[in-house]
């Protein structure tokens, strides 16, 4: 067993920029053919588009809103007229914000659940009828689901309640061979960090340096690593878990 992906294929959720584009850029060098889907119009998902026409394969990259019902129901049809079959789903698509508890509105509580919670039900739900024998879905979730971070009450939420999802659809689709886990990242130094100002950034890096075991900030490309183990046949046992990828945070 190895780590190509050639012929299979694979749709992916918020694919435009950070983790998702390094993962789709992963499964597309892999061989498999991809479906990405990012919500607005941007510089990343130019670039993107023109990175995945210089990889072989049948690569696609479209704008769905994956809160929406009729955009997923679009993304699935999407996947069945261009492939018929899926044998990767990852959903990473997600947000954040950091507000006290006591100033959270119920409108961002719901913003962020149902981007990253509500959506990956859809998303699952709706690409069911396209799984093979062997299909694996990849959640994106945090290590700060199972840690707890101040003013992200409703972003840990949603991440915590990604790997109960997981663990449970494991459970109803292992008869069909289907596997679904979770990949819980640490900090990763991603388009969001690099985008900070540079003292603050140093600030920030240094801060969480300091409690990762490996003293550094992860890199999205080993986040794609641990997506392309569970997209492919060395995960074949592995379903129903967690992966932890935070360099000993």
């Amino acid at each position: 067993m190895n780590l190509t992906l050639t012929g299979k294929h694979a749709l992916v959720t918020g694919g435009s920029r950070g983790i998702g584009r390094a993962i789709v850029l992963a499964l597309a060098r892999s061989g498999a053919d991809v479906l990405a889907c990012h919500q607005y119009p941007s510089a990343q998902a130019d670039q993107l588009a023109n990175e995945l026409k210089k990889i072989d394969g049948d690569h696609h990259l479209l704008r769905a809103d994956v809160n929406n019902p009729a955009d997923v129901d679009r993304l699935a049809d999407e996947a069945k007229a261009r492939y018929g079959s899926l044998d990767v789903v990852v959903h990473n698509a997600g947000v954040i914000s950091h507000v006290p508890l006591s100033e959270l509105e119920l409108e961002e509580w719901r913003r962020v659940l149902d981007t990253s919670l509500t959506a990956a039900f859809m998303v699952v739900q709706k690409t069911l009828p396209l799984y093979g024998e062997r299909s694996s879905v990849i959640l994106i979730g945090s290590r700060s689901a199972a840690r707890g971070i101040a003013l992200r009450s409703h972003y840990t939420a949603a991440k915590a309640g990604l790997e109960g999802f997981a663990r449970s659809a494991a459970k109803e689709l292992g008869g069909r061979g289907v596997r679904v886990n979770v990949i819980a990242p640490g900090v990763i130094d991603s388009d969001d960090t690099k985008a900070i100002l540079a003292e603050r950034r140093a600030q920030l890096v240094a801060r969480y340096s300091e409690k990762t075991a490996l003293g550094r900030l992860g890199a999205t490309d080993e986040i794609a690593d641990a997506a392309l183990f569970l997209a492919g046949d060395l995960s074949s046992y592995v379903t129903g878990q967690t992966i932890n990828v935070d360099g000993g945070i």
